[in-house]
């Protein structure tokens, strides 16, 4: 029985993991981009796991992002202590308003801290810190600057988190985001991002995770 389901976005970020994770404990599957997506492709695989009384013993959301500028560089490793989604809310002509101000919900996941603790500890010299999810990457300096203004902990920024740790989380399931770091958030500048290298650091994170 394999005790780990590990999620990503894309088939390029599960082969990345694969090539470096013990398939003999750990279950790999891409869930489609975006937050919707990830939420309902990785219900499916936890309702399925259960269904075959082989239910999983816990959740990460891994992949490739950008990075915050001084927090978390090209090629880094980032373990998320919070998932946050972070254009679900509301703009008002006093600026944006999260979910929780709207009183419907929350737009912050905690990691597991058992977990949290596992993974840091097992990925010496990783980043800890926020990770946001948003529906649109960011490609502009004013939007990175806004989000590291509201979100001062943030140091990476994916599409996926959030979502998966809604369906983990919903099904009781212990869960954390794991990011490697491909760009700087910002300005859309293809000759910046190293994606190659990104996923390298996605394999050699996965060969250090023995949960």
């Amino acid at each position: 029985m394999t005790e780990l389901l590990i999620v990503t976005a894309v088939a390029a970020e599960a082969d990345a993991v694969r090539a470096g994770a013990d398939l003999a404990r750990v279950t790999v599957e891409p869930v489609g981009v975006g937050s919707a997506a990830a939420a309902a492709a990785t219900a499916r695989l936890l309702m399925r796991a259960e269904a075959d009384g082989a239910p999983y013993r816990a959740v990460i959301s891994a992949g490739i992002a950008g990075g915050f500028p001084g927090h978390a560089e090209r090629g880094a490793t980032v373990v998320g202590t919070r998932s946050i989604a972070a254009d679900l809310g509301a703009e008002t002509p006093d600026g944006f308003l999260p979910v929780e101000a709207l009183g419907f919900g929350t737009s912050v996941l905690e990691a597991d801290p058992v977990l949290l603790r596992a993974l840091a500890s097992a990925l010496p010299g990783c980043v800890v810190g926020d990770i946001l999810t948003v529906n649109t990457v960011t490609g502009t300096a004013e939007t990175a600057s806004r989000l590291a203004d509201r979100y001062p902990a943030a140091a990476a920024e994916a599409m996926e988190g959030y979502g998966v740790g809604t369906a983990a989380t919903g099904a009781g399931y212990p869960f954390a985001e794991l990011r490697t770091i491909s760009n700087p958030i910002g300005p859309r500048d293809r000759a910046t991002w190293h994606v190659a290298e990104a996923l390298a650091a996605l394999t050699n994170a996965a060969a250090l995770i023995h949960l």
